[in-house]
């Protein structure tokens, strides 16, 4: 999920970028829309954090050293099967 903080910057950035001028009617009802829409947008993307990025890409890893493994083991016992 998103940290709230990046979507509220984002919309605070685009607010700044669209109005020029600080006190403009609706402003705080535009910041609210474009934060809205921030949030289903990012939803829809269904992105992960840096952090559960990095745990899958770990578990990954020692997945594919097991897998390895695991083939090497059975390439040792053929042989064996096939020297008999």
């Amino acid at each position: 999920m998103i940290n709230q903080k990046l979507i509220e910057g984002l919309s605070e950035q685009f607010s700044q970028l669209m109005a020029g001028q600080t006190g403009l009617p609706g402003e705080d009802a535009m910041k609210d829309q474009i934060t809205a829409i921030l949030h289903g947008t990012f939803n829809r993307l269904d992105l992960v954090t840096r952090d559960e990025f990095d745990a899958q890409k770990a578990v990954l890893q020692r997945t594919r050293e097991k897998v390895e493994a695991l083939e090497k083991q059975l390439a040792e016992i053929e042989q064996q099967l096939a020297d008999k």
